[in-house]
């Protein structure tokens, strides 16, 4: 089992997840968008530093601007799925050319996923799962019955499909696919609320309509 931490991060209130691992006390952080001192902190005061992985749903600048910083301190290995990796390279794909005074620097990642590739996490165990569609690398996280979203799918909606390399029909194929889980899994966003599975089959229009 895992204990999840929430952390809203940055002017788009991006969400940032620290899994940790039950049993093992590993852990895992998803999506460190932007600074923040109380997560800092956090990583900086666990002195038997088990963060293993840094996994990121996608490759736009407010998911990964306090990426360097983290492995800085943690040199937690970089995750992210294969089709996405030069966003972490390309300003202009991560779009912090347009949005930051300073663009992001270069981000080398240690994992190039592909789609249901499993990364222990202690006695647990990570499913990734490529959802193209926001961005053509776009990918989630399973782990028990959670399962990470990005900005692939949000409480009563969807990730926008009008940004490099973003694709209305990738973007139903892969709703399709989450629509057809079986669990009512609790869905961790990278903006807004919380939701369940179960929930969103019943109110989401984006998965209503497939």
């Amino acid at each position: 089992m895992i204990k999840v931490e929430k952390f809203i991060l940055g002017d788009y209130m991006e969400n940032c997840y620290l899994i940790t691992d039950a049993d093992t006390g590993e852990q895992a952080l998803i999506d460190p968008g932007y600074e923040s001192m109380e997560l800092f902190q956090k990583l900086s005061n666990n002195h038997e530093n088990n963060l293993k992985y840094i996994l990121l749903t996608h490759g736009h600048f407010d998911h990964i601007g306090f990426v360097l910083k983290v492995y800085a301190l943690t040199h937690a290995k970089i995750a992210i799925g294969e089709k996405e990796k030069d966003f972490l390279t390309q300003k202009k794909l991560n779009l912090s050319q347009f949005t930051m005074t300073q663009p992001l620097a270069p981000i080398d990642a240690d994992i190039l996923l592909k789609n249901n590739e499993l990364l222990p996490l202690g006695n647990s165990s990570i499913t990734y799962v490529s959802t193209p569609g926001h961005t053509q690398g776009s990918g989630c996280y399973i782990v028990d019955n959670n399962i990470f979203t990005g900005d692939t799918l949000m409480k009563c909606s969807m990730g926008r499909t009008d940004f490099p390399t973003g694709n209305d029909t990738e973007m139903k194929h892969s709703l399709h696919k989450i629509s057809e889980l079986t669990k009512n899994y609790t869905i961790y966003p990278g903006h807004g609320d919380n939701s369940t599975l179960d929930y969103e089959k019943s109110h989401n229009p984006y998965l209503g309509v497939l």
